[in-house]
């Protein structure tokens, strides 16, 4: 059996548990003020990003924490709800694209005030300038490290 050193075994549990922690603060804030969930937040914002405001659906799930099954049924309902549409790729009749609309751009700036403030209390306010820097410049390397190893066999 593989050992993990408990230093790093307890900076696994800190990153669970925060995310966790602070997922469902965001969850919770966004209900209370009658707004739809992270999630769409995610989707969204990823698309507005884009150039264009235009992303392969492809890319998009390479961009957000969804599964593809779950990030389909996402787009349907972000679709039913006007904040996307999907348009065929020009360039090859098979992909598609999610555009963002006019109303999902509106509803971002709805979402992010709500969101904003509570990293700000959440996160934000617990951690230095300098020690910000250093966790984002380690996950930033666990991340690139993660998505270079080979899958389990």
């Amino acid at each position: 059996m593989t050992r993990v050193p408990e230093p790093h075994l307890g900076a696994w549990k800190a990153l669970l548990g925060s995310h966790a922690a602070l997922v469902a603060r965001v969850e919770a804030a966004l209900d209370d003020a009658g707004l739809p969930q992270l999630a769409w937040y995610d989707v969204l914002w990823a698309i507005r990003n884009a150039p264009g405001r235009r992303l392969r659906m492809a890319d998009l799930a390479e961009r957000v924490t969804i599964s593809r099954g779950g990030l389909s049924k996402l787009a349907d309902r972000l679709e039913a709800a006007g904040l996307l549409r999907r348009e065929r790729a020009d360039e090859d009749g098979r992909g598609l694209y999610a555009v963002l609309t006019d109303d999902g751009n509106t509803l971002l700036g709805r979402m992010w005030p709500v969101y904003a403030r509570t990293l700000r209390e959440s996160f934000v306010d617990s951690l230095s300038d300098d020690e910000a820097a250093v966790i984002a410049r380690s996950l930033a390397r666990v991340a690139s490290n993660a998505r270079g190893a080979a899958e389990p066999g």
